[in-house]
């Protein structure tokens, strides 16, 4: 299982800016996947997930300015980012929960990276002020 993200770069603040992690070795529609960042000197942190069946999760910090979404046909998920800040600065990470069609867990389960089996190499994104 191969999970590769790009997309990321500079962007001004206010600016938009979408993310793709195109996945093989598994098809996106049957498992459930996250978006993750990193800032410097920072812990991994959560950033949007969604699952099999569509429900999707996100950070309050980014709740209304983060899309995530996925396209089954090209295996791909993605993160429409738009007002962005400063402060979401950080590399940006797709992640994969290698649960078959998993029905289970909450929010705080899709969460924590604990949850998550595969990881992107991930992509920097970059806002300036």
């Amino acid at each position: 299982v191969q999970l590769q993200a790009s997309g990321g770069g500079l962007v001004q603040a206010g600016g938009s800016l979408g993310l793709s992690c195109v996945v093989s070795g598994r098809s996106v529609a049957n498992y459930a996947m996250g978006w993750f960042r990193q800032a410097s000197g920072t812990e991994r942190e959560f950033v949007a997930a969604i699952r099999p069946g569509g429900r999707t999760y996100y950070a309050d910090s980014i709740k209304g300015r983060f899309t995530i979404s996925r396209d089954n046909a090209r295996d791909t998920v993605y993160l429409q980012m738009g007002s962005l800040k400063p402060e979401d600065t950080a590399v940006y990470y797709c992640a994969l929960d290698n649960l078959f069609r998993s029905a289970i867990g909450d929010s705080n389960y899709y969460a924590d990276r604990r949850t998550y089996d595969y990881w992107g190499q991930g992509t920097l994104v970059t806002v300036s002020s």
